[in-house]
């Protein structure tokens, strides 16, 4: 196979099948702690797995486990198709590569100077050819000379990346790689790792933004020390959230069970304080406000709007309700384990 990057070609192995990683009832303990328990999941090749959680909730350290930097205390793991042992250690940081929170990286020495380093540690052939070409796909080529001093908080995370792509990873563990970047910086970093998801690379990426993992990952799996759901973010707000459907009147309607009782795809319905400052808030001339609980959105909406309109009322506003991963992630996360006592 060969992948693109920039304009340069890289040969690679044929793509590899099967499930780039598979855990399966993973535990990790520090003596009396239990960092994470009874953890299964898997992630497939070519996906951005996103892994959720509060600080201390394991996250972390399922990563050092799986890159091979800790042992687990029990269960069984895959990585990149090899048996996560200590007699496959080698082997499988040869297939993966991690890059952590903080990259790590010499300040003194420039970004080419960096690289090489970490290119001899790693043992790599064709040194130059694969800084310029990690370079390029973290759109830095031009810096290669640069001191990392003189980079920016953001600069110095596209070369902790570019590091990461020196050995052409199969699967890529990023921690938390946009920790502390502000908009601007976050957002070139989210557009390095669509490429590279485009590219085939496996990525698993640990994050607080719950906004980034919503537009970054196929999956999600978030965590407290256990594993509390794994999804599509789709599925997951689904799975936790009835569909409704807010509509909003100028004036409150004579009959609304006359008019909302037994519309197709209507379950039922309640009525509800208009939102302040919104149509027919406390910032509008009065209004009235509904909620329907639906079973089908698509027969619903037009519905709905036919009945309130024939109903003679005057229809300020009509919007399915749409909650987002944060709303996932706060249903399901309620303790801060970092702060309890252990």
């Amino acid at each position: 196979m060969t992948v693109k990057r920039d304009g340069a070609t890289t040969r690679t192995a044929a793509a590899p099948t099967g499930p780039a990683i598979v855990v399966d009832g993973l535990t990790k303990r520090f003596g009396e702690r239990t960092a994470f328990a009874d953890v299964s999941f898997d992630v497939a090749y070519g996906e951005v797995f996103g892994f959720l959680g509060p600080n201390g909730a394991g996250k972390t350290t399922t990563v050092r486990t799986l890159g091979t930097l800790l042992a687990p205390t029990s269960g069984n793991a895959t990585v990149a198709g090899l048996p996560l042992t200590e007699a496959n250690g080698v082997e499988i940081r040869r297939r993966i590569a991690v890059m952590p929170e903080s990259p790590g990286l010499y300040l003194r020495l420039s970004v080419a100077e960096n690289l090489e380093f970490f290119a001899g540690l790693y043992e790599l052939d064709d040194r130059r050819g694969r800084i310029e070409r990690a370079l390029r796909a973290v759109n830095l080529l031009d810096r290669a000379g640069d001191p990392c001093r003189a980079l920016s908080k953001g600069l110095r995370q596209r070369v902790g990346l570019a590091r990461a792509l020196l050995s052409d990873p199969q699967i890529l563990f990023l921690d938390e790689p946009t920790s502390g970047l502000d908009p601007l910086a976050a957002r070139d970093v989210h557009g390095l790792i669509d490429g590279l998801r485009r590219q085939g690379v496996t990525i698993f990426l640990t994050t607080h933004r719950l906004a980034e993992a919503e537009a970054l990952c196929d999956r999600v799996g978030i965590m407290n020390t256990t594993l509390r759901t794994i999804g599509r973010p789709d599925e997951l707000r689904e799975q936790l959230f009835a569909k409704t459907l807010q509509i909003t009147t100028r004036t409150p309607l004579d009959d609304p069970d006359a008019v909302f009782a037994g519309l197709p795809g209507v379950e039922g319905w309640h009525a509800r304080t208009a939102d302040p400052g919104g149509p027919g808030g406390a910032g509008g001339a009065g209004g009235a406000g509904y909620v329907l609980t639906l079973s089908d959105a698509e027969l619903a909406a037009p519905a709905a709007a036919r009945a309130v309109v024939g109903a003679g009322a005057d229809l300020l506003a009509l919007s399915p309700s749409h909650h987002s991963l944060e709303d996932v992630y706060l249903q399901l996360i309620d303790e801060d384990v970092e702060a309890r006592t252990r």
